[in-house]
């Protein structure tokens, strides 16, 4: 398929609706300028249109597969890592002491989601790289950082999290892998893992894995898992890969979709690792990675929509049938609805992912706790609205084609395959929507009211150019504000947790009106604006019958028995 990264939408949402300038002006990030961010985007276009789209369907058609134990990865997919290696592009938000460019989150994000959509299965293998890099930015000893870092973010090794195993998938606490001192400094890890992205591949020279595992004096549950670094290949005296490991790849997943993803069932008999953090602080450490992840899978979602629209936008154009101005369906006005809802959902989950990026950027950059309380609040949101999008933006792409979308050859289904697990994995979008009105609402709802307070702010600047939308908008917010006190207000987690999920994408619909106004102020006149009061008019409305979910209680969730349910 033809693929055009959207490189002219980032530039817009960076300069005129979430706020980017504020990145620059900070010490931390005073090179990270609006004309070397439109440079890199420039860049890393150009990979994802000539290198990694051409891979899409390789991926899906010749999937990776074991072949007398050794891994085999889809046709040409080591040469389109090679070419994400030699841009730099794992490395793209890594310190610069081992290698990495030093550049903002909200950048890399962006990329990444570029990426996504031109080839996510080949994308997902540098991702898990950024989230261990990060990972052991934070939390490992410096000995571990100078062996393993540079290798990590020049791309040369893989990186890898172990966290789900057979009889614990989102309970972590009731794993069962244990680690036990060697004595020398490092720890015998066994146990097995399943659903482990990337646990291999035929173009790194090593594959490192974050393997959870307990010590034989961790505790139940969470509390006693620490974090351990387990490398395929033992590095040697100078740090080359030496002797294997005792680790091995069982099987791969026959999976849904994302073929080109090798997803492994990984056997780890008395491997050694070394600990990463403190002994049973391994929460701690794997939040850190999986926070970045939950953002990067968010961006999955996003892109695999983005590829889903491209791609049924371009069937849409070319599909005579019908009498219409063009002589295509894109002129009945169904596929019209189809096409322009696709295109506004896109634009507000890729919003609502570049201010959770920035806030984490700012965070970074100053230290101030509200930039990590944002950060903190919105990444849920990014993670579960951007991959709702991303399933829903590539259904639809597959009703856009027909009968046509129903047949493989199309390739229209295969989106739609490949997202389909991004709500899922990093946390289900469900356990997001729980995160988000428990953990995240600890603050009595701070956080939420701040962010409610600046929509209607900017609704209220946006009255003299805009007063139909910005209305819209300043109604909606007071309605999500009233939704949120009655929220915050329920002792029962119960009640709170059976309307979170459409609490969740209330306010995403909320966040995504606000950044389609600030848009509309910036375009006036022009396609942004346009879609602004499409999206206005006939999608924000929905936030009224998800709070009247959202504030309905537990108990007509459970108002049938088991047994009701199965009658």
């Amino acid at each position: 398929m033809t693929f055009r990264a959207p490189v002219s939408e980032y530039e817009f949402l960076l300069n005129h609706v979430v706020g980017y300038d504020s990145i620059p002006a900070t010490d931390r990030f005073a090179e990270a300028t609006t004309d070397t961010v439109s440079a890199i985007l420039t860049e890393a276009g150009k990979l994802c249109d000539e290198v990694m789209a051409p891979l899409q369907r390789n991926g899906d058609l010749h999937p990776a597969h074991l072949e007398n134990g050794v891994l085999r990865t889809s046709p040409g997919f080591a040469e389109g890592y090679q070419a994400i290696m030699d841009g730099g592009w794992v490395g793209i938000s890594a310190a610069e002491e081992f290698g990495g460019m030093g550049l903002p989150q909200t950048l890399a994000v962006a990329v990444y989601e570029m990426m996504a959509g031109a080839c996510l299965s080949l994308q997902l293998a540098p991702l898990l790289s950024q989230g261990q890099i990060e990972a052991l930015e934070h939390h490992a000893s410096d000995a571990i950082k100078e062996l393993y870092l540079p290798k990590l973010i020049s791309g040369e090794w893989s990186g890898t999290m172990n966290l789900t195993e057979p009889q614990a998938g989102s309970d972590v606490g009731a794993l069962s892998s244990k680690a036990e001192s060697n004595g020398d400094g490092t720890y015998a890890i066994s146990g097995q893992k399943i659903f482990i992205s990337w646990g291999d591949n035929d173009f790194c020279g090593n594959v490192c894995h974050l393997v959870l595992a307990r010590l034989p004096d961790g505790v139940p549950g969470t509390k006693g898992i620490s974090l351990f670094l387990v490398p395929k290949y033992l590095p040697n005296a100078d740090g080359n890969p030496g002797k294997a490991n005792d680790l091995k790849v069982v099987s791969l997943e026959h999976k849904m979709g994302l073929h080109g993803s090798p997803t492994c069932v990984m056997q780890f008999d008395g491997a050694t690792g070394w600990l990463v953090g403190p002994e049973h602080g391994g929460m701690a450490a794997m939040f850190t990675m999986m926070n970045n992840a939950r953002l990067g899978v968010g961006g999955q979602g996003v892109g695999g929509g983005e590829g889903a629209y491209q791609h049924a936008l371009a069937y849409a154009l070319e599909r005579k049938q019908g009498k219409t101005p063009s002589g295509t369906i894109a002129d009945h006005a169904d596929v019209r609805r189809m096409l322009m809802e696709m295109k506004a959902d896109l634009f507000a989950s890729r919003a609502i992912l570049m201010a959770c990026a920035r806030a984490i950027d700012m965070h970074t950059a100053t230290g101030g706790s509200d930039w990590s309380a944002r950060a903190a609040f919105l990444t849920p949101i990014a993670k579960a609205f951007g991959t709702d999008t991303g399933m829903r933006v590539a259904e639809t792409g597959v009703q856009v084609y027909g009968g046509m979308g129903f047949i493989e050859e199309s390739g229209a289904a295969q989106f739609y395959r490949d997202v389909r697990v991004t709500a899922i994995y990093e946390g289900t979008n469900g356990i997001q929507s729980m995160d988000l009105v428990a953990r995240k609402m600890m603050d009595g709802g701070d956080m939420a009211f701040a962010l409610i307070d600046e929509i209607e702010e900017q609704a209220e600047r946006a009255r003299a150019s805009h007063p139909n939308m910005a209305e819209a908008v300043w109604q909606a917010c007071e309605s999500l504000r009233e939704a949120t006190e009655w929220l915050v207000s329920q002792q029962n987690m119960q009640d709170r947790f059976a309307g979170s999920v459409p609490y969740l994408r209330a306010f995403a619909r909320v966040l995504g009106g606000h950044y389609h106004l600030a848009a509309a102020m910036a375009d006036q006149g022009g396609a942004r604006e346009k879609l602004a009061r499409f999206y206005i008019t006939r999608m924000l409305p929905e936030h009224a019958a998800l709070l009247a979910h959202a504030q309905a209680g537990a108990a007509g969730t459970f108002a049938l028995s088991l047994d009701e349910l199965a009658g």
